[in-house]
């Protein structure tokens, strides 16, 4: 068997034993059934436009979240200065399909940002997010000037009451979260729960006051993203949030999409296992997050389609 076909059957084969084999089927089975829409979407075994296109149809459409007219934004992980080889950051196939497939769907315009902890105007060309979506026809916006952000509540969180929330988020009408799949030496993964820390300005505030709690509760804001689309096609495993060379790095060709942070952020972590040992339990947020009642841990509880390409 070839190394990456050992790979392909060995993650779909931790995709089922995450999932179950009883709750769920592969994509083109003549069995009868209702059609209901999932939870959770897991794809695997495509490129990352075509694994986004499966889990969309899945979940609806994109129509079902885009509106004729509207203002959509997307926020990836560009944090760093990375090539996309490095899965430092989502993957600009990945970015350029959905900023795209909002377009079709008649958007107004789509907007993609992140703050970045590395130069942002680096970041956002090195990671080769900035020349997919000005070639899908969306547009880049800073995330790194203070005065791009405005203060926000938090009613629901615990830590954070407040923070300053970047203008694209507050403004749209729609929000994608489109997250990498990394190990992180802090919060342990670094999944969709994690990337909402790119919306806000005072990261340290998050790292002064106890960074799980504060990752959940800056998942309680109000205007939630319609979905969270987890890039899993290439993982940093070890070294994270950057990773230090190619060895650092998994091909695991999946892509995970629900609106519940929770559950795709369990999933992330229990897939994840597949090619790195993660107790998801030591993923504290995500236990934080659904003690606020923002999702669910409990993934026999939801309805969760898997696909194969």
């Amino acid at each position: 068997m070839k190394r990456r076909d050992f790979f392909r059957s060995t993650a779909f084969l931790g995709l089922a034993s995450i999932f179950g084999t009883d709750r769920i089927r592969a994509i083109g089975s003549t069995e009868m059934a209702v059609v209901q829409t999932p939870d959770l979407v897991a794809v695997m075994g495509g490129e990352p436009e075509d694994m986004l296109v499966k889990a969309l149809n899945e979940m609806g459409g994109i129509k079902k979240y885009v509106k004729k007219g509207q203002k959509v934004v997307i926020k990836p992980n560009i944090g760093w200065d990375r090539a996309p080889e490095l899965a430092g950051n989502t993957n600009p196939k990945l970015i350029k399909k959905l900023t795209e497939l909002c377009l079709e769907a008649g958007a107004k315009e789509v907007i993609v940002f992140d703050h970045t902890c590395d130069n942002w105007q680096k970041a956002y060309k090195n990671s080769g997010i900035q020349d997919a979506v000005e070639a899908a026809g969306g547009k880049m916006m800073p995330g790194n000037d203070q005065s791009m952000y405005r203060e926000h509540a938090f009613p629901k969180g615990k830590n954070l009451k407040k923070a300053l929330v970047h203008q694209a988020i507050l403004d749209c009408d729609v929000w994608f979260n489109v997250p990498v799949l990394k190990n992180h030496g802090g919060s342990k993964m670094t999944i969709s729960m994690k990337n909402l820390m790119g919306i806000v300005w005072d990261r340290q505030f998050f790292h002064a006051n106890d960074l799980h709690q504060c990752i959940a509760d800056s998942c309680t804001i109000d205007k939630k993203p319609a979905l969270n689309i987890v890039d899993a096609y290439r993982v940093v495993k070890t070294n994270g949030p950057q990773g230090r060379s190619a060895s650092d790095v998994a091909l695991l060709k999946t892509l995970l999409i629900s609106p519940d942070f929770v559950a795709v952020d369990t999933a992330a972590v229990k897939f994840f296992n597949q090619v790195q040992t993660q107790k998801l339990e030591e993923v504290k947020y995500i236990f934080n997050g659904q003690d606020l009642k923002i999702g669910t841990t409990n993934l026999d509880a939801i309805n969760i389609k898997r696909i194969k390409i």
